[in-house]
């Protein structure tokens, strides 16, 4: 996954840790978009939020090991303005918070600072003393590696970016139903 993780946490160990912790890309397989009536293309963030909190324990056992979940659409005041995290756990593993921004489209820079600035009110705010410091993940539904690593390097919090795939995506790689008949 693309990600600063290696500038930004000055611990090798645990920088490793988070690399190690997360995914390039992640199957949502549990996200029937057919059900919700909803084409690929329409899905909008707060479906696709919806789906993860209802189906929890599943998203929680495909992004991996020591994560315990803290809530959805979580609210933080700072200095009078209102920040919403669309889903917010704690992993045991590395001791951290982490914070997931869910987009429905490609990546684009500017969800970058929404993170950061979000990463920054968690420190500030919601991280306990023993606690290292919060990594933020992008999950969208595309993203350029390449373009990603380079704007990342602008940014000094633990940040990664990764992109996810639901049913509708998987069954455009799989042969159509005639196709299938033949195989078998």
């Amino acid at each position: 996954m693309p990600n600063n993780f290696v500038a930004t946490i000055p611990e090798y160990k645990q920088a490793f840790r988070a690399i190690q912790m997360f995914k390039d890309e992640y199957l949502l397989d549990y996200l029937n978009v057919e059900q919700l009536g909803i084409r690929e293309e329409d899905i909008d963030e707060k479906v696709i939020e919806n789906e993860i909190v209802h189906n929890i324990k599943n998203f929680i056992m495909t992004f991996g090991k020591g994560f315990t979940y803290r809530g959805n659409q979580v609210h933080f005041d700072k200095f009078g303005h209102d920040h919403w995290v669309d889903l917010l756990f704690f992993n045991r593993i590395l001791r951290s918070l982490v914070v997931v921004e869910l987009k429905k489209g490609s990546f684009k820079p500017s969800y970058l600072g929404q993170l950061s600035h979000y990463l920054h009110v968690l420190d500030d705010d919601e991280r306990l003393e023993g606690e290292n410091p919060s990594v933020g993940i992008i999950l969208c539904k595309d993203a350029d590696r390449t373009f990603v690593e380079y704007v990342l390097q602008d940014y000094n919090r633990p940040m990664g970016v990764a992109t996810y795939k639901t049913q509708e995506k998987l069954k455009e790689l799989l042969p159509d139903e005639e196709e299938m008949k033949k195989l078998m």
